[in-house]
């Protein structure tokens, strides 16, 4: 997919916090300071989904039937993120689908969509090798890439310390 799918479209003067959204716990500390960031400028949170592609192309349908899956758990997901991100923005997200490498998906969508100001990633935690493709991409093979800030808060701040700094 080379576009993103949008399902709501941002104000086009609001400050725009773009989360990549997965099923880890430092995302959610990174939808907790985007969220609040944006309640404080006015601004808004998008949220970003990248389905992964799949890999099973043996039998077409059993890849389809993945593909169909994958989507709608990433729809569900960001329908519970959606309402958690409208209870501490006070605003409903924008929300972004794409399908395909989640670091080149990301910059694919920063040059399409010149509204998001900023984009805003979690660290992990848990530390170690591999612990966040993205962060890593990030310094790797995309910074020649970015033109867009990036703020990378630390998996390890409690709820209570992100509101302090939000």
């Amino acid at each position: 997919m080379s576009d993103a799918e949008v399902i709501r479209k941002p104000d086009d003067d609001a400050r725009v916090f773009l989360v990549v959204v997965d099923n880890s716990e430092e995302m959610q500390k990174a939808l907790r300071f985007a969220s609040h960031r944006a309640r404080h400028t006015n601004g808004r949170v998008a949220l970003l989904y990248v389905q992964e592609p799949t890999s099973f192309s043996h039998w077409l349908g059993v890849d389809e039937l993945m593909r169909e899956e994958a989507r709608e758990e990433g729809e569900a997901l960001l329908q519970a993120l959606s309402e958690k991100v409208e209870k501490l923005s006070g605003q409903m997200p924008v929300v972004y689908i794409r399908e395909g490498d989640r670091g080149e998906e990301l910059f694919a969508q920063l040059e399409e969509d010149p509204s998001i100001s900023i984009v805003v990633l979690a660290a992990s935690s848990k530390g170690g090798e591999g612990a966040d493709p993205i962060i890593s991409h990030l310094i790797g093979k995309g910074r020649g890439k970015m033109h867009t800030p990036f703020t990378i808060v630390p998996g390890t701040l409690s709820d209570e310390e992100i509101d302090g700094l939000s």
